[in-house]
């Protein structure tokens, strides 16, 4: 039985989801943005190599949607 496993890596601002089976492993994320993406490490991704802004940048070039990223919710600070 083939599990679908989803991993998830956050910082501030965004929380970048990452489906294994869905990746094509075209080598956009860690040739693109190094300092994040470390295939050869565990955990993989590096949240804190990058800006935010950055990172979102590099994950919308994945071409078969296996690093997506989800913006998280910021409380109003009063």
């Amino acid at each position: 039985m083939d599990k679908d496993i989803t991993m998830k890596y956050s910082n501030e601002d965004i929380t970048v989801v990452w489906k294994p089976k869905m990746c094509t492993h075209s080598t956009n994320c860690w040739k693109g943005l190094g300092d994040v993406f470390k295939p050869k490490e565990k955990p993989w991704v590096k949240m804190d190599g990058a800006t935010t802004e950055r990172i979102m940048e590099q994950v919308n070039c994945c071409p078969s949607g296996a690093l997506s990223y989800i913006k998280r919710e910021k409380e109003e600070q009063k």
